[in-house]
């Protein structure tokens, strides 16, 4: 089960991943400054943390390290998904609901990711609406 990251772990995931790069505890720190006060220690503790639960990895530059993210936020995003709807006693109802809730764009990234692996899960309903055949 993957446990939902904390406030400070998900400000610092969420730069790493966007910067796509190694980046060491300094960096990290002076661009979180720009929002809040924080501690270089505390971020430092922070990233330490991330890396023995297996978020991240690092290098040793020096007497620093750089870290970089293990996986992608999606990645992080769809076991998050994942853990959610494996708690469900109907896992059928709860997608029902999900779809319910979703926005316009996310239906459309939903189709496009069905268009994707549909194939795979439904490979003769597929087959059957290509021939304009019903099943």
């Amino acid at each position: 089960m993957v446990r939902p990251l904390g406030e400070l772990e998900n400000d610092v995931m969420t730069r790493l991943w966007q910067w796509n790069r190694l980046a060491t505890v300094r960096e990290v720190l002076e661009d979180l400054q720009r929002e809040r006060e924080i501690a270089y220690t505390t971020v430092m503790t922070v990233m330490d943390k991330l890396f023995q639960k297996g978020w991240l990895r690092r290098e040793q530059e020096g007497r620093a390290y750089r870290y970089a993210p293990v996986s992608t936020r999606e990645a992080y995003t769809a076991a998050l998904m994942n853990d959610a709807w494996e708690t469900s006693d109907n896992p059928a109802a709860a997608l029902v609901h999900f779809f319910g809730m979703m926005s316009p764009e996310q239906q459309e990234a939903l189709g496009d990711a069905l268009r994707i692996f549909a194939p795979s899960i439904f490979p003769a309903d597929i087959d059957a609406q290509e021939e304009g055949g019903a099943r």
